[in-house]
């Protein structure tokens, strides 16, 4: 098992295997060749992003190396609220929560709220990321906010959904609480832009910043995501370890020692081909939302519709989140028989953080009594070989990402791993992989809905105003 040369901690490992032509089948597979004729575009893809580390969008690359006084102030921060507060809500939408969301389910219990003060390693835990008004009103049934810490997380300050639960927290807090309820408040945001810095700096909240150069989907790396952790007990400093011990080793343009590298040329040489469809399938209750939290990075990076020299094209790859083994019995199906326009990702555990035997019973069904004596880790290994062998059976692509043990350092790893792969992969097709202006004309019309008065927002009535209005004939 290879390891991290600077903490010897085991590294996370990509099997390429049942991608490859000579394994999958010459029909269906990518050759080494048709890798190797990519060098070209690997090694200019690999230069653009060294190129721009730590400059326009990229600042993201720097998060492991340049945050040692942030961190401490995270850490401290941190103690105050496990000592003060009884459940933490993180309020925020996309890449403010699908992070924080995605790193407590891998690296705390999976019950983590329902263990008692005594055990849990901070106060509850709660990651708003919708405006459901029932929902909302279900968190103000389980907390007491006079003991609930908030953390509102929008760069901008205009993000209409975490806005609108900041008016109804700090209403309620106001309330609750009276005078000091702003001591309940934690800001994440943009040093100098936008109205929440501008509330932070009126009201004396509490405030963490967000890079200006770092967008929300790269976002978990810094105060967004690492303060949710840190409140919960995760040691942050080990998970930018873990994405700086990833970053040097994809510190080369060769395709086959820099894994991102390989991985972002796999990608795309299989967009070319018509794999249109992208699925993350972990094998670990653990990992499960990291598959929600990739399908974000994954959808809105890549799906473009013009290049950079603003010629157009229609790109991306469609991410799909699945779960093993539950999904074998609802996707798979579709996976080993429907059309050939998917790439399968397995999400693998080695070695799981606990042992659960399977006792011996029910002798008089021997397709039951077998089960007897092995254990779950060994049938859900079983269970993942299986599905990897019939998707190999049906001439089906997939590739292995393993993880030798879920902790911080290895999904640090995985989180700058996937960043990588997403930004050689903007190189390669050529495109904005940073922006989203998908994603703006979506907000400019629901503002527009509500009424907002602004220039922008008035035209975009008068624009919808004028669209195809619906017919009866087609409402059943």
């Amino acid at each position: 098992m290879s390891e991290c040369e600077s903490c010897f901690t085991p590294l996370i490992r990509l099997d390429v295997n049942h991608l490859m032509s000579d394994v999958v089948g010459e029909r269906y597979g990518i050759s080494a060749n048709e890798l190797d004729a990519a060098q070209q575009a690997a090694t200019a893809a690999f230069e653009a992003v060294k190129r721009n580390r730590g400059q326009g969008w990229l600042g993201w690359t720097e998060l492991p190396y340049n945050q040692d006084d942030i961190v401490a102030d995270i850490e401290q921060t941190a103690t105050s609220i496990r000592k003060r507060f009884k459940a933490f809500v993180v309020l925020g939408i996309g890449g403010s929560a699908l992070g924080p969301i995605a790193v407590h389910q891998a690296l705390n219990h999976l019950h983590y709220n329902e263990l008692s003060d005594e055990i849990r390693r901070g106060p509850r835990l709660y990651v708003e990321d919708n405006i459901d008004p029932e929902r909302m009103q279900a968190l103000l049934d389980v907390v007491d906010v006079k003991t609930t810490c908030f953390n509102v997380i929008t760069k901008s300050g205009a993000t209409a959904e975490t806005m609108s639960q900041y008016l109804i927290v700090t209403e309620a807090l106001k309330k609750a609480v009276g005078d000091g309820w702003q001591q309940h408040i934690i800001a994440t945001t943009d040093r100098e832009k936008g109205n929440l810095i501008k509330l932070a700096q009126l009201e004396g909240f509490k405030t963490f910043y967000i890079p200006s150069s770092v967008g929300g989907r790269f976002s978990q790396l810094s105060p967004v995501g690492l303060l949710a952790a840190a409140v919960c007990g995760i040691n942050i400093r080990l998970m930018l370890s873990g994405a700086k011990c990833m970053d040097q080793r994809c510190a080369t343009d060769r395709i086959w020692d820099n894994p991102a590298l390989l991985e972002a040329v796999i990608q795309h040489v299989l967009m070319e081909s018509g794999i249109n469809v992208h699925v993350m399938m972990p094998y670990a209750d653990s990992l499960k939302y990291m598959a929600d939290w990739f399908c974000q990075l994954w959808a809105e990076s890549l799906g473009k519709n013009v290049t950079r020299k603003g010629m157009a094209v229609n790109v991306g790859q469609t991410p799909v989140k699945s779960l093993g083994v539950t999904d074998q019995h609802s996707q798979l199906q579709l996976y080993t028989e429907g059309p050939y326009d998917k790439v399968i990702t397995f999400l693998k555990v080695e070695a799981f953080r606990a042992t659960t035997a399977i006792p011996h019973g029910c002798e008089e069904f021997p397709d039951v009594a077998f089960l007897g004596g092995k254990t779950l880790n060994q049938l859900i290994e079983a269970e993942r070989q299986g599905t990897e062998y019939a998707l190999l059976r049906a001439g089906r692509m997939s590739q292995t990402i393993t993880l030798p043990i879920v902790n911080e350092h290895t999904i640090g790893q995985l989180l700058y791993f996937l960043e990588l792969v997403t930004a050689y992969v903007g190189e390669l097709l050529d495109i904005d992989a940073f922006n989203q202006p998908g994603v703006e004309e979506s907000k400019i019309a629901s503002y527009a809905v509500l009424g907002h008065t602004g220039d922008k927002y008035r035209l975009k009535q008068q624009e919808m105003a004028a669209a195809p209005a619906s017919q009866e004939k087609y409402i059943l």
